[in-house]
């Protein structure tokens, strides 16, 4: 069997369309999760998807499945994908190029007729971003049993929505437990978001280390003082301490 191809230009298609949702006047996405705009786009989706005949799973939180099958059944899936919510000013291609890039890999596999071993399925993760809800990968963090389902849709936007009537709101709450779905393997295509590829002249590479990230709470005492008069060997205030 030859190599089989994607179509960019397809796929270039597929990552301006979708830009339209959510679109701003400077080019770039404000499609934060679980608004109006990630419905009109989870509906692009679910209808691109079935057009290659793929059925659509969606589980309790929102996340979405595309499933191609294969020549067994039985087997557990390959996966892969992202996400296609945004940061507030967001841009065109962070997590949906991982989507829209294995939306190519199934139109590809569709035309070229080939058929796989394990069924192809192509996931939608919720709310990955966590610009809208905290924390950040929330639903694939429920997936892999890092929060419970509960957890999830009990947490509450700065507006105080909550998850679960958000996510109802836009009707893709889905009946299948989170977690409950076998994976043989998982595949993410992601833009770079530094410089080094660019830098060393790499068209792409391999992760093999990711942003480690702490978060503390302290609290500072000291005494008061005016810190525009108070000499430095006098002040003993919280901002010094700090």
């Amino acid at each position: 069997m030859s190599n089989i191809r994607i179509d960019g230009r397809a796929l270039w298609a597929d990552l301006m369309e979708t830009a339209r949702f959510g679109g701003t006047e400077k080019g770039g996405i404000k499609r934060l999760t679980l608004t109006e705009e990630d419905r009109q786009v989870r509906d692009w989706f679910a209808s691109a998807c079935t057009a290659l005949g793929c059925t659509m799973t969606i589980d309790r939180l929102g996340n979405m499945f595309a499933r191609l099958e294969g020549q067994d059944p039985t087997l557990p899936p390959i996966t892969m994908g992202s996400h296609l919510d945004t940061q507030p000013t967001g841009g065109k291609f962070d997590g949906i190029l991982g989507v829209l890039g294995g939306l190519a890999v199934l139109r590809a596999l569709r035309e070229s007729g080939h058929v796989t071993r394990h069924p192809i399925e192509l996931i939608n993760w919720t709310n990955e971003e966590g610009s809208r809800f905290s924390p950040p990968m929330m639903c694939s963090g429920a997936f892999a049993g890092a929060f419970t389902e509960e957890e999830v849709l009990d947490k509450r936007d700065r507006a105080g929505e909550r998850f679960g009537d958000a996510l109802d709101a836009i009707a893709y709450r889905g009946e299948q437990q989170c977690g409950d779905h076998p994976v043989a393997a998982y595949f993410e295509l992601h833009i770079e978001q530094g410089p080094i590829l660019e830098a060393e002249d790499y068209v792409i590479g391999s992760v093999t280390g990711v942003q480690g990230m702490r978060w503390y709470e302290a609290t500072v005492t000291g005494r008061d003082a005016h810190a525009g008069s108070t000499p430095m060997t006098m002040r003993a205030d919280t901002l010094l301490a700090a």
